[in-house]
């Protein structure tokens, strides 16, 4: 396994791959497979839009490869919601279910966020990827939101 490193706006068109396969994956018992669908129906404008994130450089993604696969991503930058309780926010980390458990979570989340406080969303009922977080020091605060796809809850680490 690689450590984890920048990714280009040359691997848009791979990431979205990725995101899609872990989506499918970490969220089989908690999403339908019509819902992961129509979140990714539109593969050209969210290529188009990983490109454009990527290129920006305002929030860093981070990438891990094991025989040369990406397996894992990660994303932190800037709060993207009014009144934030940190500066950061932990935008996305994914893994591929093959890894979970071999560390690739810890190694992305050292690279995005370090020890630095930040907050990130997760999915209710997420409660594989709830107790990660808490691993590393993030409880919930009490703060949530609703989408498309379900009930989003706020954690935070000071």
């Amino acid at each position: 396994m690689t450590a984890p490193r920048l990714a280009t706006p040359a691997e848009a068109e791979r990431l979205v791959d990725l995101h899609e396969a872990c989506w499918r994956e970490a969220y089989a018992d908690l999403l339908s497979p019509a819902t992961i669908d129509r979140v990714f129906a539109d593969r050209p404008a969210a290529v188009a839009r990983r490109r454009t994130h990527l290129a920006d450089g305002a929030a860093p993604t981070w990438v891990v490869e094991r025989d040369g696969e990406r397996v894992g991503f990660a994303t932190a930058g800037p709060p993207r919601h009014d009144e934030p309780p940190t500066d950061l926010e932990l935008r996305a980390i994914y893994a591929r279910a093959s890894v979970w458990g071999t560390g690739v979570g810890h190694d992305l989340l050292t690279a995005a966020v370090g020890a630095r406080a930040a907050y990130l969303w997760v999915l209710a009922g997420n409660e594989r990827a709830i107790g990660f977080y808490r691993r590393h020091g993030f409880g919930l605060d009490g703060a949530e939101e609703e989408h498309p796809e379900g009930r989003h809850l706020r954690m935070v680490r000071g």
